[in-house]
């Protein structure tokens, strides 16, 4: 076979290009200190690389969540420690208006900071990060609080009986008195709200002067030179004071006072639970126990129509659906009205007779815990709440979103039968009571600060020696939600350690699969160096191209 030229140098391009790519492939390797820069320098390597990046990419995204959590609870945390102080502050005043070496001046010149340390608390309450409010649950964008006015009462029966609604709003507390006005009734006699013998005066001035133009119709009573008024839904009975001497106390006394309301979510129980399916109608859910915040469906299972005292198969599923656990079953029993079911995480849902005891195939009940926690995933298996439910921390006023839901989209006002004062019995008084009626130590802050201001601004030494214990709770109930917070920022500095040791382990893993060993790559480099620099002299020598050649 014949060699040609056109041969010869095809041949010495080639090796001259092969001789300069894996040249050039040393040179990038030798500037990355990587063994795998792409794909095909090794398939198999680069698999696992991707892998490993992917996990770090996870990794990087729990590093955010903590710093971003770290944000909020460090928020909360600083918020938290501010009203610790204001509330010391708010204990050294009420030691001083409690004790009987003060008149009635120093009171009023006191009160003056109280109300100004109230609204730093409301200021407080309603922190944000972000933008966020960090203690209303769900509802981040909306201030968690607002300021309201409320009641407090030294009769006991009626801040238990009085239905109403505050309307209103007012610069001072507003000191209401009742009265025979024919004097017929002894002091602390009953009578009506709608009595048309009944009298009222009022003060806004902590009782210096007393104003009587005051009426009750329709169940509103009009205090017209305060700026509030009160509406009772019901007729309670009061007990008379003196006629004429409004120091007298052994009658029903009334203070209309500022107070706050919690504008957020909760994560109360009981959960909601909505029923679906053929003859659900006539079938009362109810659930009760541990749901955690997931929606949880349950489905009757059995093949015909069975009655609530018979065998009950029936499955639940913990993701919408998507996945059931099967092969529940509820054992017959002699109750014939309803029918208990046991569910995961110790969840229980009730089915009553609302019309039948029957449960046919294929109905199912959704089950809905209220839930308020924002959460934020810190490793693969665990989260951490960034929020708090407000009213769990501060008290107030708080209306039941179920009572909402019930009117079918009307607006529901705020009132003693829509919402109800934060930690208190629900067969408790509706209103705050002074001492006299006995009133329970409270835990929540912004109604025993409210009393706090009424009874400083109207001269009550008897209510501020009672908000004086009261506050020693309040502050009591605070540190332990500022150590739970602790306790969550505690575990973020935890899985931070964690998860920089795992960084590390991927990095070390990436590292031992695509650098290269830099001692090696260079001596790969000088001989593939010497091997193109032979090749280009030795092409340079063999190939003297001339035109005579080619003749």
């Amino acid at each position: 076979m014949r060699v040609t030229q056109q041969m010869l140098f095809d041949r010495y391009v080639f090796n001259l290009n092969t001789s300069l790519t894996e040249l050039m492939d040393l040179n990038v390797k030798a500037q990355t200190q990587k063994r795998i820069n792409k794909p095909s320098d090794d398939p198999t390597g680069m698999t696992r690389i991707l892998d490993h990046r992917d996990t770090l990419r996870s990794l990087e995204q729990y590093n955010e969540n903590i710093s971003t959590a770290k944000g909020w609870l460090g928020s909360a945390d600083e918020s938290l420690m501010q009203v610790s102080t204001i509330l010391t502050r708010a204990k050294e005043l009420a030691e001083q208006v409690a004790t009987g070496t003060v008149d009635a001046n120093n009171r009023e010149q006191v009160s003056y900071e109280m109300r100004s340390l109230f609204e730093q608390l409301i200021g407080l309450a309603n922190s944000d990060f972000e933008g966020k409010s960090i203690f209303a649950g769900h509802k981040v964008n909306d201030p968690a609080f607002k300021e309201i006015m409320w009641l407090t009462t030294n009769d006991e029966d009626f801040g238990t009986n009085a239905d109403f609604t505050v309307n209103g709003s007012a610069s001072s507390t507003v000191l209401v008195q009742y009265f025979d006005t024919t004097g017929a009734s002894a002091v602390g006699d009953p009578m009506n709200l709608s009595d048309p013998n009944l009298g009222i005066r009022y003060s806004l001035d902590g009782g210096d002067t007393w104003q009587n133009d005051a009426s009750i119709t329709g169940g509103t009573l009009s205090l017209p030179q305060s700026g509030t008024s009160v509406t009772f839904a019901n007729d309670p009975e009061i007990k008379v004071n003196h006629q004429t001497d409004p120091s007298v106390s052994d009658g029903t006394w009334m203070w209309i006072r500022p107070s706050v309301q919690y504008m957020g979510d909760d994560d109360d129980p009981p959960p909601q639970v909505d029923a679906m399916g053929p003859g659900s109608n006539q079938i009362k859910p109810s659930a009760s126990g541990s749901f955690l915040d997931k929606n949880v469906t349950v489905r009757i299972d059995n093949t015909s129509d069975v009655t609530m005292d018979q065998e009950i198969h029936y499955s639940y599923s913990m993701d919408g659906g998507i996945n059931w656990v099967t092969g529940n079953v509820a054992p017959a029993d002699a109750t014939a009205d309803n029918a208990v079911l046991s569910v995961a995480n110790g969840g229980i849902l009730t089915l009553s007779n609302a019309g039948s005891n029957v449960l046919q195939p294929g109905q199912q009940y959704v089950i809905r815990p209220r839930s308020a926690a924002i959460k934020l995933d810190v490793s693969s298996s665990e989260q951490v709440q960034v929020n708090s439910v407000g009213k769990d921390i501060f008290g107030g006023i708080y209306m039941d979103p179920d009572n909402i839901l019930a009117s079918n989209g009307s607006i529901v006002p705020l009132s003693s039968m829509s919402g109800s004062r934060v930690f208190h019995d629900a067969n408790g008084s509706k209103m705050g009571l002074t001492i006299q009626g006995d009133d329970e130590v409270s835990q929540n802050l912004f109604e025993v600060m409210g009393n706090l201001v009424a009874f400083a601004e109207t001269n009550n030494q008897t209510g501020c020696q009672q908000s004086l214990a009261n506050l020693k709770k309040v502050q009591e109930h605070l540190m332990n939600s500022v150590a739970e917070i602790g306790g969550r920022e505690n575990r973020l500095a935890v899985s931070k350690g964690i998860l920089d040791g795992l960084k590390l382990n991927e990095d070390s893993l990436i590292s031992s699969i695509e650098d290269a060993d830099v001692s090696e790559l260079m001596t790969q480099l000088a001989q593939q160096q010497i091997v193109y620099e032979s090749v280009l002299r030795s092409t340079s020598m063999i190939m003297q191209l001339n035109l005579g050649k080619f003749i």
